[in-house]
C-alpha cells in the first residue's frame, strides 16, 4: 500500500525533460525528413505530421497530469473499445494497399490496431499487478494470452501481419521481465518453432513473397524485392556526410517508395549519411534508456510494468523498422515511431510518452511502505 507523500513542488517537478526533449529532436528531425519526402510526392506531408505532433505532445502533457493508477480502472472499458472498433473496421474500415486497416472519420483515418498495442500494455500491467507471482506458469498465462489472441486475430484478418507481431513481441517481453519458469519458456519456444510451418499455410501470398524476397531480395529485383534494393542503394550511397538535403537521387527520382512511412529512414540514411542516422539511432536509444530507467524507478508494480511496456513497444518498432530498411528483417510494414508519416502512430507513441512521464512523477508524490 503507497502512502502519499510530497517531496518536491510544482506541476512539472516529475517531468524527465531529457525525455522530452529527445522526443522532441527525433520529431524535429521528423519534420525535416518529411519536408523531403512531401517534395518527393507531391503533398505536404509535413504539415499534416506537425499537426499530429502537436495534438500528441498536448495529449501527452494531460496524461502525465493523471495518476497512472487510475488507468487501470478503465482497462475492460478500454479493451473491448478497442476489440469492437476493430470489429468496426472489418465491416465498415477503407481499404489502402489491400489491406482494411482504417476507420475514416472524415478529418482523420483512425487505425484501431495501433491503439491496441498501449490498451494491451495495460492489460497486461494491471494483470501483472494482481496476480503476483515469484515466477509464472501455464496456469498464470492462459488469462492473459486468451485476451492477447482476440485482438491479434482481428489485426490478422485486416491483413496487418507487421502489428500483430509487434503486440505479440512486445506482450512476450513484459512476461519474460516478469519471469516464467524456465520449463515454460523452453515449452512455448518448442510451440512456437513447431507452428511456424501452420502459420505459413496460412499467410497471404503476398506475406509470403515478403519473407522469401528478405531471404533473396535479388530474386525478383522489379517485382517484390523492388523496395528493399532501392532502400539498401538508397542508405549504403548516402556514405559518411550524406548527398544532401534534397540531393537524395533515389528518393527524388522515385526509385525508391514510400519515402514517408516505412522507408523514411532510408531516405534520411541518402540525404544526411552515417552521421545523421547514427544522430537518430543515439535519440531513440536515449528515449529508450530513459524509458527503462523509469521503469526501474518505479514505485509500484503496475507502474514498472507500464513504463516497461511502453519502453519495450518503443524498442521494438524502432529495431523492426530500422532493421526492415536495411534489409535485415522482412518488411512488415511497422512505422518508425515518431519518424514515420501516420496520426495514428504519432498519437499512441506521445500518448504512450506520457503515461511514462505519470509514472516518473509519482515517485515525488508516494513511496512503498
Amino acid at each position: 500500500m503507497a502512502q502519499e507523500i510530497r517531496k518536491k513542488k510544482g506541476p512539472f517537478v516529475g517531468v524527465d525533460w531529457v525525455l522530452v526533449i529527445a522526443l522532441c529532436l527525433i520529431m524535429s528531425l521528423g519534420i525535416i525528413n518529411l519536408y523531403s519526402a512531401s517534395i518527393v510526392a507531391h503533398s505536404p506531408f509535413y504539415i499534416k505530421q506537425a499537426i499530429w505532433y502537436s495534438l500528441g505532445m498536448i495529449l501527452m502533457f494531460i496524461i502525465y497530469f493523471v495518476d497512472y493508477r487510475s488507468l487501470a480502472h478503465y482497462t475492460n472499458v478500454a479493451y473491448w473499445s478497442c476489440v469492437s472498433s476493430l470489429i468496426l473496421v472489418l465491416l465498415l474500415g477503407r481499404v489502402a494497399g489491400g489491406s482494411k486497416r482504417w476507420l475514416d472519420l472524415g478529418f482523420f483515418n483512425l487505425q484501431p490496431s495501433e491503439f491496441a498495442k498501449i490498451i494491451m500494455v495495460l492489460v497486461f500491467a494491471k494483470y501483472f499487478q494482481e496476480i503476483e507471482r515469484p515466477v509464472y506458469g501455464f496456469k498464470e498465462l492462459i488469462k492473459p494470452a486468451f485476451f492477447t489472441a482476440i485482438p491479434c486475430a482481428l489485426i490478422l484478418k485486416q491483413p496487418d501481419l507487421g502489428t500483430a507481431l509487434m503486440i505479440c513481441i512486445v506482450l512476450g517481453s513484459m512476461v519474460l521481465i516478469a519471469k516464467i519458469r524456465w520449463t515454460t519458456l523452453v515449452t512455448l519456444i518448442v510451440g512456437i518453432s513447431a507452428a511456424v510451418p501452420l502459420l505459413w499455410k496460412y499467410m497471404k501470398p503476398y506475406q509470403k513473397k515478403r519473407i522469401l524476397t528478405f531471404l533473396n531480395p535479388e530474386s525478383d529485383p522489379f517485382g517484390s524485392g523492388y523496395h528493399i534494393i532501392q532502400s539498401k542503394v538508397a542508405i549504403g550511397s548516402g556514405g559518411l556526410w550524406g548527398k544532401g538535403y534534397f540531393h537524395g537521387t533515389q528518393a527524388h527520382l522515385n526509385f525508391l517508395p514510400e519515402v514517408h512511412t516505412d522507408f523514411a529512414f532510408s531516405l534520411w540514411g541518402e540525404e544526411w549519411g552515417f552521421i545523421g542516422a547514427l544522430i537518430l539511432v543515439l535519440l531513440y536509444a536515449l528515449v529508450v534508456f530513459r524509458g527503462l530507467r523509469i521503469a526501474f524507478e518505479a514505485r509500484d508494480r503496475l507502474g514498472a510494468f507500464l513504463a516497461f511496456g511502453i519502453t519495450a513497444m518503443f524498442f521494438w518498432q524502432t529495431v523492426v523498422n530500422i532493421n526492415m530498411v536495411l534489409g535485415l528483417l522482412p518488411v512488415v510494414g511497422v512505422p518508425l515511431p515518431l519518424f514515420s508519416y501516420g496520426g495514428s502512430s504519432v498519437i499512441v507513441t506521445l500518448m504512450g510518452m506520457g503515461i511514462l512521464l505519470s509514472v516518473n512523477s509519482r515517485k515525488y508524490f508516494f513511496q512503498r511502505k
